[in-house]
């Protein structure tokens, strides 16, 4: 037991994001990837709703998709630039493989809103280390698409919301260890004295 603990240990710090502008073929299969997203479905998720989905964006649809971040992005921003367009067609066309996961709350459900975005949470991150375990660098970003309605319409509609897009391939080049926090800034053991 202690050598699986320990060979597991190694595989959780070994895990790097990659930046999808620096992932080439070969990405995961569409059997891989059907896998990685299996390994997520093991996901904490109290009341068994599944508050989450994946959208895979491939490789012929990415003309598409950047078509769809530029209009979007017109619509808010009618003096938006050259280089602001070309910017989310360049993310559009990133990695081999891309997933946009929504997060799917069940709004009728007694659970929640803030659990079912935990749990959408993890799921991202389960789907980031099935991508680390089948050999591949993954990485999960946001900004501008992810809190735009009509870009979120493209994938889903309300109340699901777009958690993030993952890219998924090989990394061109090594994967650099980022500053971590200190362990004591944000672990300690609780006294029982008041912490207000």
């Amino acid at each position: 037991m202690f050598n699986k603990l320990a060979s597991l240990d190694g595989y959780l710090s070994s895990r790097r994001s990659g930046r999808p502008r620096n992932m080439i073929a070969p990405g995961p299969s569409d059997g891989q990837i059907k896998d990685i997203v299996a390994t997520a479905l093991r996901t904490p998720d109290h009341g068994k709703l599944a508050p989450w989905r994946v959208v895979q964006v491939d490789s012929d649809q990415r003309a598409l998709l950047a078509a769809g971040l530029s209009k979007a992005y017109q619509t808010e921003k009618p003096d938006a630039g050259r280089l602001e367009l070309e910017a989310l067609t360049t993310m559009a066309h990133q990695a081999p493989t891309l997933l946009v996961i929504l997060s799917s709350p069940v709004t009728s459900s007694k659970i929640p809103l803030w659990e079912q975005e935990l749990s959408c949470g993890a799921f991202c991150m389960n789907i980031i280390h099935a991508i680390h375990a089948q050999g591949f660098v993954g990485g999960w970003i946001t900004g501008w698409p992810t809190y735009n309605d009509d870009v979120r319409d493209l994938f889903g509609t309300s109340p699901q919301r777009i958690a993030g897009f993952i890219f998924a391939g090989t990394s061109d080049c090594e994967l650099a260890e980022r500053p971590r926090p200190d362990l004591t800034d944000i672990f300690s053991r609780w006294d029982g004295a008041d912490q207000g």
